[in-house]
């Protein structure tokens, strides 16, 4: 009977977005499964095109001739039956493509342009390997397709003889070492010792070191540093068929370097013991349960976290954990190498593309039984899931903002129901989203409310920073935060001090014509930055040099306005000569590793003060560090997003926790000219659930979540026009079928309304229950695909973080 493969092929369209029918050639007959990508003909002058295959059968409805596979791109399925299900089911509630989707599931390595080999790793029959390979160790993929060889090398791989490996062109490459083995057995051996008798000692001695390694390989580098033994003797005893040398791959380690100091679980405390027990349960229990841990800073989530995941492993079971990108800190990776091991693998922006490839394969290949890592990390081929935490689960981070839109908690619950396994959801300030839940018992709350080391949290001061111009100080510090820098620095303590804004100032303005330098593709002005003296967008990355003649009047008195990072250190240097200070933002953080060197620089006591914007204020434990400064509390308030002020209170409780974590006392220092806010006022007592009771009050009032579902309609072209053209038109098509309570605003254009020479319009639905909306806008996307393909672009986000 023939086979057919149901395909979802590379072709994002709206038109394309479902599987395709292809007959399974009789040569991969048997050797194909779900989850494999081919090469097949497409369209009309049948273009090859790469597709994954999410299905085998055997009847197919399409009338006419079907195409056949032309090629296979692998020998092993890159994604199991669980991703090509969540693959498909995201794409509905994201309004993406599914081939999107899966492309989203792989690691880069996967997604680049790449070169594919055939790799022998155990022994095959010698006739095949002179026929297939012609003595050679390896043979790439396009050499097997021109010879045919792929239905015999499929027979190999399912026989665990070959695999194949990827090799990205100019970018990453199978890392390899050289390897040792004895031809000899351990008499044959003495036998060769016994007859060189002493004139050649350092060949008895290799001999005598091949002995003691009982046949088991070992590689030159090894041999060389460890036992002393030259190269040339090598060379000689290879001649003498003493030994074999052969290449064997192994993965690239981020933290070959590095050595984890072992660590045994804390003693709990009773708030710690009371949270862990139901978490432990439906863990044993296999019970799809959702937990809200919420616990204080320090109070020691992440002791929770490990004592959860080491009981999973006592079941047999794999564990996922995922954390805002910065997060991903030494202490972090510390904590779980330092207890699992080398069964942790470890998934983040900062690692190259071979290293994160070679994670993604110690996880598929089910040697890494943890994985922590950022948001993408939640698509990590782990099997057998015994749990799944999301700590700091309020960041904003686990949302993508590109398609496709998906948040990385949904996602986890949706694998948490597969496996029928619990999800742990840790923060000292839950999204108000997820604190509603717990209320209304959709999620389970647990609640750690005191740090572990019995210390109070810091206090905090606020200053008024409006007092402190009118007595004449337009210093970027109040008197009081200076004072302490100092006082901190006489005991050789250290100080954190956080600006969430980066660059050296927010814009350039001629003091004559009021000209602010403009970005010529975004309607939004340049920020300076003084340490490549240049003036960069942070939308579009363009860049230009700083102006010294105003462009508009020609005149001289250009002025820097606002404070960035930059321009606070140089403030700190100029006022406190001696103070040493280590900047942390996106600018200083480019280099591989330069978040790591920065941090443990800091935590060597190399520096005073560490300076930076949000990334400083989460995941960071360092006992010295007793005085938290929070320079402009007001940079997020004024921004026109009904979020706010929840990021507000988030940022402030986040950094005072970095104050006073060990023996020593804490104090966090809170600078703003809005210092009646509530959510400022609040974050200085430390009272959650008196910030979550207001701010619910005002979501309340203002319809917003988590009291309605929202939904974000975003249409972009080059031409302004077309833009409010067709928002307008999605807006009326909608209208008439919505219930009387949904709410509509818009159409309007963008915040910032052109952003890369692209004019961005806007409507927000906002709703309680509308079962044919999603339908709807799936319709809306199906039928706008001529415009689109002439540059119109219409982006849906369901539950969006961000309205600007």
């Amino acid at each position: 009977m023939v086979s057919i493969a149901k395909v979802i092929v590379d072709v994002p369209t709206m038109q394309t977005n479902k599987p395709y029918d292809y007959l399974i050639p009789t040569e991969f007959d048997e050797q194909i499964m779900p989850g494999m990508r081919v090469e097949v003909p497409f369209g009309q002058g049948a273009r090859k095109v790469q597709g994954f295959v999410v299905e085998i059968t055997q009847t197919s409805s399409f009338e006419g001739n079907l195409k056949a596979i032309a090629n296979l791109m692998d020998l092993t399925a890159v994604l199991n039956h669980e991703l090509l299900l969540l693959g498909r089911e995201m794409a509905e509630w994201t309004f993406s493509f599914r081939i999107t989707c899966y492309q989203t599931m792989l690691p880069a390595m996967l997604r680049a342009k790449y070169e594919k080999k055939v790799k022998i790793i155990d022994e095959i029959p010698a006739d095949l390997a002179g026929e297939l390979f012609k003595g050679r160790n390896e043979l790439t993929w396009d050499e097997a397709t021109e010879r045919g060889l792929l239905p015999q090398l499929l027979n190999l791989k399912k026989k665990e003889l070959v695999e194949l490996t990827y090799v990205v062109k100019n970018q990453a490459k199978t890392k390899k070492r050289r390897m040792i083995h004895s031809n000899l057995t351990f008499q044959q051996l003495e036998e060769e010792i016994i007859g060189l008798g002493k004139r050649a000692p350092k060949q008895s001695q290799l001999l005598k070191q091949l002995q003691l390694l009982n046949n088991k390989p070992i590689s030159t580098s090894k041999m060389t540093k460890k036992y002393g033994v030259s190269s040339a003797i090598l060379r000689e005893a290879e001649n003498k068929k003493w030994l074999t040398f052969f290449e064997e791959e192994i993965y690239r380690d981020p933290f070959k370097n590095k050595e984890f100091k072992k660590t045994e679980p804390f003693s709990l405390n009773d708030s710690q013991e009371k949270a862990l027990t139901p978490i432990i349960k439906a863990v044993k229990e296999h019970e799809k349960e959702v937990f809200l841990l919420k616990g204080v800073t320090g109070s020691g989530k992440t002791e929770i976290y490990l004592q959860t995941i080491a009981e999973t492993l006592k079941n047999g079971q794999s564990a996922l954990m995922l954390v805002p990108e910065i997060a991903l800190t030494p202490q972090m990776v510390n904590s779980f190498k330092g207890r699992f091991g080398e069964s942790v693998a470890v998934l983040h922006s900062g690692l190259s593309i071979g290293e994160k490839y070679d994670e993604w394969r110690k996880i598929e290949r089910q040697e890494a039984k943890v994985v922590v890592g950022a948001r993408s990390s939640i698509f990590a081929p782990v099997t057998n899931i015994g749990v799944i935490i999301i700590d700091e689960e309020h960041e904003g981070t686990y949302k993508q903002d590109e398609n496709p839109r998906y948040h990385a908690k949904d996602i986890a619950i949706w694998r948490a129901t597969y496996h029928n396994c619990p999800v742990i959801l840790g923060s000292a300030t839950p999204s108000l989203e997820s604190r509603a839940r717990a209320h209304k018992k959709v999620y389970t709350l647990l609640e750690l409310p005191e740090r572990v080391n019995k210390k109070d949290l810091p206090e905090v001061e606020i200053v008024d920073m409006r007092e402190e111009v009118k007595n004449g100080n337009r210093s970027n510090f109040s008197t009081l935060l200076l004072e302490k820098i100092r006082d901190r620095m006489a005991k050789k303590e250290q100080i954190v001090l956080l600006l969430n804004r980066r660059g050296y100032s927010s814009f350039v303005m001629c003091r004559d014509c009021g000209f602010v330098l403009p970005c010529p593709n975004c309607d939004i002005s340049l920020t300076l930055h003084m340490d490549t003296k240049t003036m960069k967008c942070h939308y579009c990355g363009h860049e230009e040099g700083i102006p010294r003649i105003c462009p508009s009047c020609n005149g001289h008195k250009i002025r820097y306005y606002g404070t960035g990072t930059q321009k606070i250190e140089e403030e700190l240097k100029d006022i406190i000569p001696e103070a040493r200070v280590i900047r942390m933002d996106v600018d200083t953080t480019r280099k591989k590793g330069a978040h790591e060197k920065l941090l443990s620089a800091f935590g060597n006591k190399e520096a005073d003060i560490l300076l930076g914007t949000q990334m400083i204020a989460k995941g960071l434990d360092f006992p010295n560090i007793t005085l938290a400064g929070v320079l402009n509390a007001d940079t997020g308030l004024g921004l026109p997003d009904f979020r706010a002020s929840e990021r507000t209170f988030q940022l402030l409780t986040q950094v005072s926790g970095r104050a006073g974590r060990a023996d020593l006392t804490g104090e966090v220092i809170v600078q703003t000219f809005n210092p009646e806010h509530y959510s400022i006022q609040l974050a200085k007592k430390h009272d959650y659930d008196a910030f979550y009771q207001k701010e619910m009050l005002l979501r309340h009032r203002g319809n917003y979540p988590p009291f309605y579902f929202t939904i974000l309609i975003t249409t972009s072209h080059v031409e302004e026009l077309m833009a409010s053209k067709k928002m307008l038109e999605i807006v009326e098509s909608i209208r008439p079928n919505l219930k009387p309570e949904t709410i509509l605003l818009g159409p309007t254009p963008k915040a910032v309304a052109r952003v890369n020479n692209r004019y961005y319009y806007q409507t927000i639905i906002k709703y309680k229950q509308e079962p044919s909306l999603f339908p709807q806008l799936q319709e809306l996307l199906n039928q706008s695909q001529k415009e689109m393909a002439k540059g119109l672009q219409i982006a849906i986000d369901s539950e969006p973080m961000h309205f600007i």
